[in-house]
């Protein structure tokens, strides 16, 4: 492929994402709906204008990441912290349930196997794909509805974090047994190392960043050494822990979003996630979708996986937000906002398939899994705030 072919890709992905984002909010739809179906279109499923390629990859990588530091920027630390023994309940739960359910799923479908057998391991590894929750999806919803700095909102945050470090954990012991060279005992050493080297540095830059902010407020020197501060932290939990890039860019924005200039930071991101990488990321969704590897024999086990999938993550997180003292409306809207799967799925189901726990036949129900999440949890999120809208006018 020509390198100046990447110009042409983005042109048409950026102008698509944007027209199908402008119908999606004519039909009282979140815009990201929009760009994922954007995506889905103008890809290899349908028209076949963009195929994905490494550059647009690590580009929606790094809208991403970007995305991510913007919610961290726009959290409350009060409320985060106020929040966090619920969310780590509200997360355990998000991944405990959807763990039996797509294991039993699979032996549902395939037998029960023996503890310890190959089938046994593939069963729990469906089960593995399904804790992941990605919550970009749900934080740009939040954000378009300006709801996302409310106690729902910070807790989906809190709780989908949370959930994000405990599926590592999960997939590390699973692949564990298949590969004897894996040390799950070391990934939980190395994820408690990180939160502890983001504790200490976090209280190092937050009084650097205070103080060039009361020296220098509202100049553009703050907003170039916060994107600098959340590469660093999304490269460090990558590189040197073995935590999604993702937690690292969420943690840089929460250890600015207490500094009186986090807001003029938050509007300097948003500029180039809206322009660029917010369209590229959403729409590489829809880009990695190939509807043509769908077949009948695989169909009735993809829509029972989807199923089971968003079914789990409601319940489970939602039953436990009511048992925290959540009313019904919002024990919902946790457990909608916890259904979204997005990246973080596609990174499991890609060690799953190099270590031999996921064939590629199955790889569709995934696909269809990110695909339904992605679309359904941003429209019924509206919905849900629309009744509160009802509610209160009533």
């Amino acid at each position: 492929m020509e390198a100046y072919s990447i110009f042409k890709d983005l042109a048409i992905i950026v102008i698509a994402a944007k027209i199908f984002g402008i119908l999606a909010r004519k039909c009282k739809a979140p815009q990201v709906v929009g760009e994922i179906i954007a995506g889905l279109l103008i890809g290899p499923s349908i028209l076949g204008w963009v195929d994905q390629s490494d550059f647009l990859i690590q580009m929606a990588e790094i809208g991403v990441v970007l995305l991510m530091f913007s919610a961290g920027l726009e959290t409350n630390l009060k409320e985060l912290l106020k929040t966090g023994p619920i969310a780590l309940l509200i997360a355990c739960a998000g991944v405990f349930i959807p763990l039996i359910g797509g294991s039993l799923l699979y032996m549902g479908f395939y037998g029960v196997s023996p503890w310890g057998s190959e089938e046994f391991y593939k069963a729990v590894f469906m089960g593995t794909i399904m804790t992941a929750t990605s919550v970009s999806i749900t934080v740009q919803s939040l954000k378009e509805m300006g709801r996302l700095k409310g106690k729902v909102g910070t807790t989906i945050l809190s709780a989908a974090i949370i959930d994000d470090v405990i599926g590592i954990i999960v997939l590390t012991f699973v692949v564990g047994f298949k590969t004897p060279d894996s040390n799950p005992s070391s990934v939980v050493i190395s994820t408690i190392l990180f939160f502890v080297f983001a504790i200490g540095v976090g209280f190092i830059f937050y009084k650097v960043f205070k103080w060039i902010d009361s020296k220098y407020p509202h100049t553009r020197r703050i907003p170039i050494a916060g994107l600098a501060l959340c590469f660093t932290l999304a490269y460090v939990a990558e590189e040197f822990f073995g935590i999604a890039d993702i937690t690292g860019a969420y943690v840089a924005g929460i250890i600015l979003c207490s500094i009186k200039d986090s807001e003029y930071i938050a509007e300097k991101m948003d500029i180039n996630s809206y322009m660029l990488f917010g369209p590229v990321f959403f729409a590489s969704i829809g880009l990695k979708t190939n509807i043509d590897s769908i077949d009948s024999s695989i169909l009735i086990f993809a829509v029972g996986f989807v199923i089971v999938a968003l079914v789990t993550k409601i319940v489970g997180c939602g039953l436990v937000a009511k048992l925290c003292k959540f009313n019904w409306n919002d024990s919902l809207k946790i457990g909608v906002g916890m259904m979204t799967r997005g990246e973080v799925a596609l990174i499991v189901s890609q060690k799953g398939l190099s270590v031999g726990l996921l064939t590629p036949v199955y790889f569709t129900a995934v696909i269809m899994l990110i695909i339904v999440s992605s679309i359904s949890t941003p429209i019924i999120l509206k919905v849900l705030y629309a009744k509160d809208g009802k509610e209160e006018a009533a």
